[in-house]
């Protein structure tokens, strides 16, 4: 797996962002058996950034937390026997989609949430990366069953809601 990572703002976190982003990410691809080698790219921006990237893709006029931006059209969420294989790198890896994180929100969230900056940046990558691989939740069993899924990826990972606040 090749991260591709753009940081277009200042990264206040205490841990490595780009190690645990990198395990959220395999981890994910290993829980759904992902059967190729992908590229996943990764921005790190501010609330104004995905502001305007959520008018223009999304027609909603505020700031989101995460979005995301998946290259395959799946049969089914986790389905991958149909994929078009000819979106691939310059390494030959498969091209996943993007990510696209709001720091700001990343900050504020955590504090919300009473848990740790890390435990929020990984949650919304295991949620994007279960878009990525064809998931959404548009109805409640669809909602279920990604937030069992990024809760499983996290647990794995011994990511938690009980780790040190302030990482």
């Amino acid at each position: 797996m090749t991260l591709l990572l753009e940081e277009e703002v200042d990264i206040p976190f205490s841990f490595d962002y780009r190690k645990v982003a990198e395990d959220v990410i395999d981890k994910a691809l290993e829980v759904e058996e992902f059967p190729y080698e992908v590229e996943v790219s990764l921005v790190l921006t501010d609330d104004a950034a995905i502001h305007e990237l959520n008018q223009q893709f999304r027609e909603m006029d505020r700031s989101t937390d995460v979005l995301s931006f998946p290259m395959m059209d799946y049969p089914a969420p986790g389905d991958f026997s149909l994929l078009d294989l000819s979106a691939t790198s310059e390494n030959d890896e498969l091209i996943l989609g993007d990510i696209v994180i709001s720091v700001d929100h990343v900050l504020a969230q955590a504090k919300e949430y009473g848990h740790s900056r890390k435990r929020e940046y990984a949650f919304l990558i295991a949620h994007s990366m279960l878009h990525l691989m064809g998931y959404d939740h548009m109805t409640p069993d669809e909602a279920t069953l990604m937030e069992e899924k990024q809760s499983y990826i996290l647990d794995l990972l011994h990511i938690t809601r009980e780790e040190e606040k302030n990482v």
